[in-house]
């Protein structure tokens, strides 16, 4: 089943990277936002501070969003939490009050080189209120973008905003997450698995478990640098061994990576690698272990493999933009900033839910508990790969 999934996604990628060719409108899904009435202009709002950002909605009736995503949709994880925020905040609000559009710009580094172009496009274009964007690797083309448009918003998530270094810009919301705290839980949680003989298929002598990233960068390396004190913090003794897969498409890999993990005494694993990650996932199932999910509630969504997803760490993409834009909206969201968002924030979480409780022995779950609050009231310091 899962091959069919690889490969459905796979195919589609296909598709929307061949059709891109043909211009972003072939390329994007569109919420079919009402058209702004000519000459519509929006007198400024406060934007929860002293920037000059501006104002909610440039038409004064429907704000409209733009997610540039640099992948595409159907990884289950990173980019489709983004999606399920603004599809959720539009349902709830109604198209008339809030809408937006997707441009799936591709992940591959063949589809690299339209991604500040069509940034740029964007831009130009003048519809949208705010156009959001995420990871490292836009981080230089929004730079060139805010500076070229500084009347256009922008909401830039899951890497940090310089913004000493870029002139200081005041139309750009930046949105970090500390991944390093849920990935603390998932470390512990993998080290009183490894150890634990009452769990189907695992082999308490070894004491190995196994994380898989994308890319070995700041970000993921946050997500790790929880994952191992979390786990050491359990028991010093437990080894981590760590693969990197060199971007966050290739699942083909991902899974030979983990399956060499697995049959090297690996029994659970953390994947922090997007689409290239449920190659860990599809490991998991053919060995009858663990890989925890990250980003969506993958047990839920791969349904075939939930046996093997004890839970998954949720990086609460969609819930950041969702909040963000409801403060936009109301004139309170401070532009030239950044915040992080955590436990305390609702930016990341640990999902517990009647399959994590299945799954996992009560008193992991216990533990789990007593460490979240511990992280959440400053007792416990996570380390991290990122300056904050």
């Amino acid at each position: 089943m899962m091959k069919k999934v690889l490969a459905m996604l796979l195919a589609s990628a296909m598709v929307l990277s061949v059709t891109a060719c043909g211009g972003k409108d072939n390329t994007s899904t569109d919420a079919q936002t009402p058209a702004a009435e000519d000459g519509a202009e929006a007198p400024a709002a406060d934007a929860g501070g002293d920037s000059e950002a501006p104002a909610a909605s440039a038409s004064g009736e429907t704000y409209k969003a733009a997610l540039l995503l640099n992948g595409t949709l159907g990884d289950k994880s990173f980019y489709d939490s983004a999606n399920e925020g603004l599809t959720r905040l539009k349902d709830e609000l109604g198209a008339d009050v809030f809408d937006f559009k997707v441009e799936q710009m591709g992940g591959t580094a063949a589809d690299e080189s339209k991604w500040e172009p069509t940034l740029l496009d964007y831009c130009d274009s003048g519809e949208y209120d705010v156009i959001i964007m995420g990871t490292w690797q836009m981080a230089d083309p929004l730079a060139k973008a805010a500076e070229q448009y500084p009347d256009q918003k922008f909401m830039f998530f899951d890497e940090q905003f310089m913004f000493e270094d870029n002139g200081n810009p005041t139309n750009i919301y930046n949105i970090l997450y500390k991944q390093n705290e849920v990935s603390y839980l998932v470390g512990a949680a993998a080290a009183m698995m490894t150890t634990d003989e009452t769990i189907e298929g695992i082999d308490p002598s070894t004491k190995k478990i196994g994380f898989l990233g994308g890319m070995d960068n700041a970000v993921i390396n946050d997500f790790l640098k929880g994952y191992q004190q979390g786990a050491k913090d359990i028991d010093p003794e437990i080894e981590v061994q760590v693969s990197w897969v060199g971007d966050f498409v290739d699942s083909t890999k991902g899974k030979d990576l983990a399956l060499a993990q697995y049959q090297n005494g690996v029994d659970v694993g953390y994947n922090v690698a997007g689409n290239a990650g449920l190659g860990q996932i599809e490991a998991a199932g053919d060995m009858n272990l663990y890989a925890f999910g990250v980003d969506s509630d993958q047990a839920s969504l791969l349904p075939d493999y939930a046996k093997n997803i004890p839970t998954s760490a949720l990086k609460n993409v969609g819930n950041s933009l969702y909040r963000a834009i409801n403060l936009d909206l109301e004139g309170k969201l401070t532009y030239g900033t950044t915040e992080v968002l955590g436990f305390a924030e609702g930016g990341v979480e640990l999902v517990k839910d009647a399959h994590y409780e299945e799954m996992l022995p009560e008193n992991i779950r216990t533990k789990l508990d007593e460490l979240e609050q511990k992280i959440i009231k400053g007792e416990i310091v996570v380390d991290t790969a990122i300056e904050r």
